[in-house]
């Protein structure tokens, strides 16, 4: 990508989303397997309707991109596909805004686009808050956006903290949150360097992501799979796959063997242990690297 005018991003969007729903990723929707709500096209056709609103996103109408994206891909789908990566590409896709300079000089891009995000994440407002609560009380997420020791900062709610606060309260306990409040630092230092290892070890693209994907359930809990199954499921699902990864992953016979006994494991009990939000945290770093790769 040479430029970060609207059209591109909408593109870029778009792209990591399907590109990420096309992998074999371990428990999630592919195209191969599906849940009983939701299949592959389902993913397809919510990507086309994500990219063109997330690409509205500027600082200061974060929560309102993110509103709109989560509208858009509603009405193609029965079911919630794409709130978690709403909430992550619409921050991203406000930094791009007015850097047609820096993002088009290769060297540094992902540093100038990281720090361009820390100035948005830093500008959220309530405004955004309002916004996105809409947002996720529309997509209904099971168990996500209630806050125990905070009431105040329920999705149910009104909020009256900054889309940045409310972030910060929840962080503990789902990845999402934390990236807000932390600078995006899973996206940038662990699912775009992942990667980007996978593919530079020869992984054709769809193997690479699944790869990224296995990665980064090993070194992070899923927090989808903590609010709907537990958290001892979530640390148990990340062993088993550092496990699969210590033995190759998608890189070696004996790692593909550990994959899809992985794979089986996951999707027991009714897909309860979907790593859903592994698969929007890899979507994010797609679109970081669509963004700003050679």
């Amino acid at each position: 990508m040479i430029g970060p005018a609207p059209s591109l991003v909408a593109l870029a969007a778009t792209l990591a989303c399907v590109l990420e729903a096309s992998a074999e990723k371990v428990g999630n929707v592919t195209p191969t397997r599906s849940f009983p709500d939701l299949e592959f096209p389902d993913f397809v056709r919510s990507a086309l309707a994500l990219g063109p609103a997330v690409a509205e996103a500027q600082p200061g109408r974060v929560g309102w991109a993110i509103w709109r994206a989560v509208s858009a891909s509603r009405r193609t789908t029965r079911s919630n596909t794409h709130l978690g990566v709403a909430l992550l590409f619409a921050p991203i896709a406000a930094a791009t805004r007015g850097a047609g300079r820096e993002l088009r000089r290769v060297a540094g891009r992902r540093a100038r686009l990281r720090t361009r995000l820390a100035r948005v994440l830093r500008g959220l407002s309530v405004e955004d808050a309002r916004w996105a609560y809409r947002a996720i009380r529309a997509a209904r997420p099971g168990g996500l956006g209630r806050s125990p020791e905070r009431p105040d900062a329920d999705v149910l709610r009104t909020p009256r903290l900054t889309l940045l606060e409310a972030m910060r309260l929840a962080a503990d306990r789902d990845s999402i949150a934390g990236e807000y409040a932390r600078g995006f630092p899973v996206t940038f230092d662990l699912a775009v360097p992942a990667l980007t290892r996978a593919i530079g070890r020869g992984l054709a693209p769809s193997e690479a992501i699944a790869q990224a994907h296995l990665e980064l359930l090993g070194a992070l809990p899923d927090s989808l799979i903590a609010r709907k199954a537990g958290r001892a499921h979530a640390q148990e699902a990340t062993a088993r796959a550092r496990r699969a990864a210590k033995l190759g992953g998608w890189h070696s016979r004996r790692g593909r063997a550990a994959v899809a006994r992985l794979d089986r494991w996951l999707r027991q009990d009714g897909h309860r242990l979907n790593p859903g939000t592994t698969a929007d945290l890899i979507a994010a770093a797609l679109f970081v690297w669509l963004l700003t790769g050679r």
